[in-house]
């Protein structure tokens, strides 16, 4: 088993999922990063993260397929021996942006597979890991265990886009998702976050820029600026530290301000 914390993310061959990911590593997790790109097209981003000089296992993989979260745990635990901390960062947006009188069923289950039941089912394998070790640590002096589950949704959780109401839906139920396993989990001593990003500029919302720009100097949110990969990866900091051992199920709003609904 190795010495150091063990970080397991999915989604982070860019954007939030690749800053979080070196985040961690700045701060000495190992890391089992589960994403869908091909190892060679994410070779830089994997060769950044090695160089803070911590261990990385990365899988390609489909979260949506239960095959390949099984594998993808099942080597992660055979490399590493200990599971700390999950990030359930890996999301899909629709493919084509629909008004939900059109929304077809191709698109509704391509998002909820990804987004919603694999991530549910991931954060339900994970738990049982960790339900595990917490027993078997406890036998073992000087060994810290502490581990943590941290969501990443969306303020598309409550805020309405009728034109991607798969992706709304999903994000709704990563909140209830957090809620669930928070209340499950605690008398363990196993926490659980939900982080809501903002308007985030990654290659995903790039083509959206002069939109939001526009917005965001009109006053859409208090915080006059775009939110970064960075700003989600300092919560997430944050919350796996040992520093908010009295809390758990708790929202962390990354957004600038729009959760205020100000008038």
């Amino acid at each position: 088993m190795i010495e150091r914390k063990v970080a397991v993310i999915t989604g982070a061959s860019r954007g939030i999922g690749h800053a979080v990911a070196l985040q961690l590593a700045r701060e000495g997790f190992a890391l089992a990063i589960l994403a869908r790109s091909s190892i060679k097209k994410v070779k830089d981003k994997i060769e950044e993260i090695k160089k803070t000089g911590v261990p990385v296992f990365y899988y390609s993989g489909d979260l949506s397929s239960a095959g390949d979260r099984d594998s993808f745990l099942a080597e992660t635990y055979q490399e590493f021996g200990r599971l700390d901390l999950l990030v359930n960062n890996a999301g899909v947006a629709p493919k084509v942006r629909n008004d939900i009188l059109e929304t077809s069923e191709e698109s509704f289950n391509f998002v909820l597979n990804i987004n919603l039941k694999g991530t549910f089912f991931l954060t339900q394998a994970v738990a049982k890991i960790m339900l595990r070790d917490v027993k078997a640590f406890k036998e073992k002096d000087n060994l810290e265990y502490s581990p943590r589950i941290i969501n990443i949704s969306s303020l598309s959780s409550y805020a309405s886009s009728t034109d991607r109401s798969e992706y709304c839906i999903s994000k709704a139920g990563i909140s209830m998702l957090t809620r669930l396993f928070a209340d499950r989990l605690a008398e363990d001593g196993i926490y659980v976050y939900e982080i809501r990003p903002g308007i985030i500029y990654t290659d995903m919302t790039s083509v959206v820029k002069d939109k939001y720009d526009r917005l965001i100097e009109g006053g859409l949110t208090p915080i006059k600026r775009w939110g970064y990969p960075a700003d989600i990866a300092n919560a997430v900091s944050v919350l796996c530290s040992s520093r908010l051992s009295f809390s758990t199920g708790e929202v962390i709003n990354v957004d600038g301000g729009f959760h205020l609904r100000r008038l």
